[in-house]
């Protein structure tokens, strides 16, 4: 696996003869800047160069994905993101980056005119991930790469990203939470096991007629901006859930706009089934038939979870950890000191249940 400083450099062919550039639609005047847009800053009638450039261009995204690809698992958010935006961007996320084609830091957020409510931190989550933790520093310091006056959340796996973020947002006067969670990645999900299903549970998908059910036992929901996160995410990206004979959800989990699968949920009565394996089999491996790394993040306090992920996920980061050893993944939740702190205390945090499956019918996925 390589180390961030030995991923391969993306080559920029726009020059070449076999390849024209692809335009930026931003800036035409800059589509020979490898598809880089250089930003307008501070009511600067001419452009300033500033140290970040947004890659719109398709063929630049699609290189820049299969670099990220290269770093896995160091780079599993933003490669994630990456993917799902060249995937038809349901989350209308963009990409920053320090510079082109050497880059050495990659940001990813969500589009400037989506994030209508300057304290929904549901909508306003960033991932990043360096090369040089200077380069890092100096992007997330451009002016216009982070908007400081708004409730934000960074996710990264690397030494380092926490204290520099932690100091640029204390130079502009913002306070910075930080949580960390275990991260486990399984690197081939073809290898799982086939699962058995009881034959009065079908294998289905949520749909939007259960998004209050997952409001009301998620951790960090039970408020509008929950549902309406929750809600995005059911409409954007995969999920699996197992439905009673009734047609209720009693198991489930879903991916996000990283790639990360969670929001595993067990209803207590339907627990010590192995149910929450089978969705999470399921899910690792529909995503991993699509081309998408199978990770996801557990708290530290959630050991039946974890427990789980250590049957089903082979790894561990360990090497992928913040301050903490462990390995955490390091969760920055920047708010701003001049708003009011963005309410996540959990309504509950139910653990799932135990391995044991039972065995009825064989079901490949």
């Amino acid at each position: 696996m390589p180390t961030s400083s030995e991923l391969p450099q993306p080559q920029d062919r726009d020059s070449a003869a076999e390849r024209s550039p692809v335009p930026c639609p931003e800036q035409p005047e800059h589509w020979g800047q490898a598809g880089a847009c250089t930003l307008f800053a501070g009511g600067h009638k001419d452009p300033v160069q500033l140290a970040m450039l947004i890659l719109s261009c398709s063929s630049k995204l699609q290189l820049l994905e299969g670099v990220l690809q290269q770093g896995l698992p160091k780079t599993l958010p933003v490669h994630g993101s990456v993917m799902n935006i060249n995937r038809g961007n349901p989350s209308s996320y963009e990409v920053l980056v320090d510079s082109w084609p050497d880059f050495k830091a990659v940001l990813v957020r969500p589009r400037k005119e989506v994030v209508t409510d300057k304290s929904d931190v549901f909508t306003n989550m960033h991932a990043a991930f360096y090369r040089d933790l200077g380069a890092y520093r100096a992007l997330l310091d451009s002016p216009g790469a982070i908007n400081w006056g708004h409730t934000i959340y960074i996710i990264g796996l690397q030494d380092g990203l926490y204290e520099a973020s932690r100091d640029v947002a204390k130079a502009k006067g913002v306070q910075v939470n930080w949580q960390c969670y275990f991260t486990f990645f399984h690197p081939d999900p073809s290898t799982m096991p086939d699962i058995w299903l009881d034959p009065t549970m079908k294998l289905s998908s949520l749909n939007a007629s259960h998004v209050d059910l997952l409001n009301a036992t998620w951790a960090y929901g039970g408020n509008e901006r929950s549902r309406r996160y929750l809600a995005r995410l059911i409409r954007s990206f995969p999920s699996t859930c197992l439905l009673d004979a009734t047609g209720c959800p009693i198991s489930w989990n879903i991916t996000d706009q990283f790639g990360t699968t969670g929001h595993g949920y067990t209803l207590p009565e339907y627990r010590s089934h192995g149910y929450n394996s089978i969705v999470a089999i399921v899910t690792s491996k529909r995503l991993h038939a699509q081309g998408y790394p199978s990770f996801g993040y557990t708290s530290l306090d959630n050991y039946p979870m974890q427990r789980l992920q250590f049957i089903h996920w082979d790894q561990r980061l360990q090497q992928l950890r913040g301050r903490d050893p462990g390995g955490r993944t390091s969760h920055y939740k920047v708010e701003s000191t001049l708003l009011p702190t963005d309410t996540l205390s959990p309504l509950c945090c139910p653990g799932p249940e135990t391995l044991q499956v039972p065995a009825l019918s064989p079901l490949k996925v």
